[in-house]
């Protein structure tokens, strides 16, 4: 790269106890540079980028922004120097308009008065987000944005601070294909601008296509900086893992199989625009991928299956017995596991040691006249933690400090820790925000789980992964089932057709 770097980090290091996240870690973004950071969960990407947004502060090494050496003692030090951060879970208040959001703690006053000036406001948010070609009212409440409008409020904020830096953090992870090209149109807008693009992802294939370099970290230490138009993809997974992984090929075709009867039948299942009318069936040893747009009514579907939300009408049968499921409690007891779409706050207890969240839903087996069986509930971890290879120092690692693979695989071990083990596993997209490594494991574990005669149903907004691990497809668009594809059969041009017209 031409010039200096607009932000360079000399062998940084961070410790937390009983972890050394980043060890003599040196990473630089040029203006104008989308420099792309990739790793395994736990490779100290996180890390690194609180470190630049002030949230954390280095024990060891430099920075230095704009040819001066920095300390950021806070978020707001470094946001006031121009560095701003686009994160995964967005950080916006969704009762607020979407000007009041991008300029939330600067709102311009009247002059000499304590009073917003709201046209000048409007005025200002209403030609920030022209710049960006991002057609919406700046009067509109966020909250009732999609998602993918909602991180393009987010992107006007960072311009309405005049980053010299934007760091995008997972960014894709919940976004559609038109809202992903959306967002990638504006990044090269950035670009051209001059901004310096720090961009993190674990969707490889989307990064090599607009990456002017790639910074691989492993296990807290860097690896090696790649051209981007240089290297491949497998290139980049071997160092990530640090092995090569094998491609992620189909699971065997079932034509032909002798399934036998159904363990579930949905008839009917609907709920207002949501879910219309959906009917389906699940037979034991298969995986059911649903797949759909953002909005078409995948997690709204399972949520009613589970009995999280109650359906205007419909019927479930388990085991050709039809059964009324008033909520997760009934669900468990028909023999149901679920791993929801958020794992952080549906799906685990962050502050609570992995032992106690793998033994969730088993409290009736490993207790005695109402009081906890230390040496079972130990047992029962100890054997969840064997079995899915779930990486933890100990039982009583507290979960909020696990990998996101690892994290998923706590869930999956609560579910098959259950006495007796459930039959029906519903996943709501079981791979988001996990590495490639830990979503190979997760794919064997799904077929392992299939083979062994579990029933999936799997919910994904990952095309590959639904043609790959899927014995069959059911596409989705505005809450409807529109075909039903058999993996022998399965093709992305066939999935995106059915979900898109």
């Amino acid at each position: 790269m031409e010039g200096n770097p607009i932000l360079k980090l000399d062998g940084i290091s961070k410790g937390f106890p009983g972890v050394q996240a980043l060890d003599d870690v040196s990473f630089d973004v040029f203006p104008g540079e989308i420099h792309v950071l990739v790793g395994e969960n736990g490779a100290g990407k996180s890390t690194l980028i609180k470190i630049v947004s002030g949230l954390y502060r280095n024990d060891r090494g430099t920075i230095a922004y704009d040819g001066k050496e920095v300390s950021f003692q806070n978020p707001m030090q470094s946001r006031s120097m121009g560095i701003s951060t686009v994160y995964q879970e967005l950080a916006l208040a969704p009762y607020l308009s979407v000007a009041e959001n991008i300029y939330m703690g600067r709102l311009p006053s009247v002059a000499g008065k304590n009073f917003v000036d709201w046209k000048r406001l409007y005025a200002d948010a209403e030609a920030l987000l022209d710049e960006i070609e991002l057609k919406i009212d700046p009067r509109a409440m966020v909250g009732s944005l999609s998602v993918g409008y909602r991180q393009m409020v987010e992107i006007a904020r960072a311009l309405s601070l005049s980053a010299k830096v934007v760091i995008f953090d997972e960014p894709t992870a919940v976004l559609t294909f038109e809202e992903s090209a959306k967002l990638f149109k504006t990044i090269e807008k950035l670009k051209e601008k001059g901004v310096g693009i720090i961009y993190i992802s674990h969707r490889l294939k989307e990064v090599l296509d607009m990456a002017d370099r790639i910074t691989v970290l492993r296990d807290g230490k860097f690896v090696k900086t790649l051209a981007g138009k240089d290297t491949t993809y497998n290139e980049v997974v071997r160092l990530m893992v640090g092995r090569d992984i094998e491609s992620d090929a189909r699971t065997e075709s079932k034509a032909g199989w002798d399934r036998g009867g159904p363990i579930l039948e949905v008839d009917g299942m609907s709920r207002g625009d949501a879910v219309k009318d959906v009917s389906f069936k699940l037979y034991p040893g298969e995986v059911v991928g649903f797949y759909g747009l953002v909005g078409s009514g995948r997690t709204e579907l399972v949520r009613l299956i589970f009995g999280l939300d109650k359906p205007d009408k419909g019927n479930i049968k388990i085991n050709g017995k039809e059964v009324s499921i008033k909520g997760a409690r009934d669900a468990i007891g028909y023999g149901f596991g679920f791993l929801p779409e958020d794992r952080r706050l549906h799906g685990l207890v962050l502050k609570m040691d992995v032992s106690k969240n793998i033994n969730l839903a088993n409290h009736q087996h490993i207790q005695r006249w109402g009081f906890i069986r230390p040496g079972v509930e130990k047992g029962v971890a100890e054997e969840g933690v064997k079995t899915l290879s779930i990486k933890t120092p100990t039982l009583q690692q507290l979960v909020e400090n696990l990998s996101g693979g690892n994290q998923q695989k706590v869930i999956i071990a609560r579910w098959l820790s259950r006495t007796p083990k459930p039959g029906i596993l519903i996943l709501d997209e079981p791979t988001r925000g996990v590495d490639v490594g830990a979503k190979a494991e997760i794919h064997r574990l799904i077929r392992n789980l299939a083979k062994e005669g579990l029933a999936v149903i799997m919910v994904s907004s990952d095309m590959p992964e639904v043609l790959s691990v899927s014995d069959r497809i059911m596409a989705m668009r505005e809450g409807e089932v529109v075909s039903e594809i058999p993996q022998e059969e399965a093709t992305e041009e066939k999935l995106i057709f059915s979900v898109t017209h």
